[in-house]
């Protein structure tokens, strides 16, 4: 008889979080509250190709980003075509807007989306080559009171989910108009420093990259830098204006923050970012900002947009910062069948399918398990009421409830109808 072979155990893709139960239930309820907001303003769902072709990204997102030319996950597949995993989600939604023809219809285009983005990047806490967003997209109208929806819309959800130390970051980053000329002001400031080549590089291609450097030496050399805030046209600085008065006005917080330059090429005018302080060095979690003219340049219409991606994954580690617990995560159900012996296990699984039919959350102990056992599974599930079944009770043709609360119990007939209306009235 031979051995049977041992396999080493394997573990997940470095960089790339698992969610598991209890942990995952928060992560569903920041997650699925994100995407409710979002319903309450308007925002349709869209479900978008985990990837693309590889040109869409290249062209929307910008090619001297690191997200482009460092971090995207691309191959060839079968037919020798180059895709990339999605490493965001407004490029795929720009397509798809295109592609279907919603911006020949009535804007702004209102579009939400959510799931798992992608970034070879050094994993970190909060910082994971699978990501995971909700976000949010306007498409079709250039209205600077669309831009306070749309920030005033994540300013919420963070709020709906009990975050409360985050501050808004915000600046403008101008237009087709002003941007021009002070590219060359930066370039010129930019070109008499002693930078490296690979910096140097960027400054040539997308100047407004080298003040989005972390390193402190590049940051020191670049402290006098105009900034484009101080040089928009009078158009963008009457939209900007206009943003902030409107968040003045519905109470969201907000700092002035003019070196901001968000990692992708597209972002003009309004441009925003959450950050928390209790993440560490990974401190940004979410953010954002108008991108005129990503539609024309990907093949469509000349239409202007304004959207954000929130982080769920870094929105619990800012709730765990917080010392956050969002009420119900540890509830897996609202009932838990508690049966004992081979005929009441059967007449417990026809009355739990019956409660699910009804929209009630039910689930029971299975294994042929004793009444102690079987009770910690009901503790364990989180469930408000336990229904209890024995030889007595199928006797008498009613069940237990049992309130895993109060501690209170009571007799109901053996039957849904009986144990919904009881559980309606406790």
């Amino acid at each position: 008889m031979t051995e049977q072979k041992k396999f080493q155990a394997l573990s997940a893709p470095k960089g790339v979080p698992d969610y598991v139960p209890p942990a995952s239930a928060t992560f569903i309820r920041v997650r699925d509250e994100f995407a409710r907001q979002a319903r309450l303003a308007g925002y349709q769902h869209i479900e978008l190709p985990v990837f693309e072709d590889t040109t869409l990204f290249a062209r929307g997102v910008g090619e001297s980003t690191d997200v482009v030319s460092k971090e995207m996950y691309t191959f060839e597949d079968r037919g020798e075509r180059s895709v990339t995993l999605r490493p965001e989600g407004t490029a795929g939604v720009m397509r798809a807007v295109i592609e279907h023809n919603l911006d020949r219809g009535y804007l702004p285009v209102k579009l939400n989306y959510y799931g798992p983005f992608f970034r070879y990047e050094r994993p970190q806490a909060g910082r994971y080559r699978q990501l995971q967003q909700v976000g949010v997209e306007a498409i079709g109208v250039d209205d600077p009171l669309l831009d306070a929806e749309v920030i005033a819309l994540a300013d919420r959800c963070y709020r709906a989910v009990g975050l409360t130390d985050f501050r808004l970051e915000m600046t403008s980053l101008g237009c087709g108009e002003c941007r021009p000329a002070y590219r060359e002001k930066l370039q010129a400031f930019l070109f008499d420093l002693d930078l490296d080549e690979e910096t140097r590089h960027r400054a040539e291609i997308n100047p407004l990259r080298v003040l989005d450097d972390k390193r402190p030496e590049v940051r020191e050399m670049t402290a006098d830098a105009p900034l484009m805030l101080d040089h928009l046209c009078d158009g963008c600085r009457a939209h900007f204006d206009t943003v902030t008065a409107t968040l003045d006005a519905m109470g969201v917080a907000y700092v002035i923050n003019a070196r901001m330059v968000r990692g992708l090429d597209y972002y003009t005018k309004t441009t925003f970012e959450f950050v928390h302080d209790g993440l560490g060095a990974q401190s940004g979690i979410g953010g954002g900002g108008r991108y005129d003219g990503l539609m024309a340049q990907i093949g469509g219409q000349d239409l202007s947009g304004i959207g954000f991606g929130l982080g769920v994954d870094r929105t619990v580690l800012a709730l765990e910062a917080e010392g956050v617990t969002l009420e119900g995560v540890d509830s897996r159900v609202d009932v838990f069948g508690v049966a004992i012996g081979d005929e009441a296990s059967e007449r417990m699984s026809l009355l739990v399918d019956a409660l699910r039919a009804a929209g009630i959350a039910a689930d029971m102990s299975y294994g042929g398990r004793g009444l102690k056992g079987a009770m910690k599974g009901a503790d364990r599930s989180g469930a408000h009421y336990a229904l209890v079944l024995g030889e007595r009770e199928l006797e008498s043709g009613e069940v237990t409830l049992k309130d895993l609360h109060d501690h209170s119990q009571r007799q109901v007939a053996l039957d849904a109808a009986a144990v919904i209306e009881a559980i309606s009235t406790q």
